[in-house]
């Protein structure tokens, strides 16, 4: 099966201060779009846990700590840091072009 994508603007780079976090839905999906160390992440919204979105939380170096019960994530590659968590955040990947921040969103057939 081939991985299909998307890529849609979630937001422009202006709109994300440095260690900050936006939420951007898309259809049916919510995603977590970050800016760190001048690059930008996303990944998918919901924390894997419980349902709280990452974008209230808090952006911590390289990690995401959820609002709600204070795990964490590394904000590149999704794993898992601190309990409570503990399954994997799915991440997307991301391309600037020109001041937009795109995210590879999959596409259903």
């Amino acid at each position: 099966m081939v991985d299909q994508r998307e890529w849609v603007v979630a937001c422009q780079t202006g709109d994300i201060d440095e260690e900050d976090v936006v939420r951007f839905d898309h259809g049916n999906a919510t995603f977590a779009v970050y800016r760190v160390d001048g690059k930008f992440y996303a990944s998918d919204g919901w924390c894997t846990h419980e349902k709280a979105h990452l974008a209230d939380g808090f952006v911590l170096g390289n990690a995401i700590e959820c609002p709600r019960h204070q795990g964490r994530f590394d904000i590149a590659t999704g794993k898992p840091l601190c309990a409570p968590v503990c399954q994997q955040l799915k991440t997307h990947p991301v391309r600037i072009e020109g001041d937009a921040v795109l995210i590879g969103v999959p596409t259903t057939e």
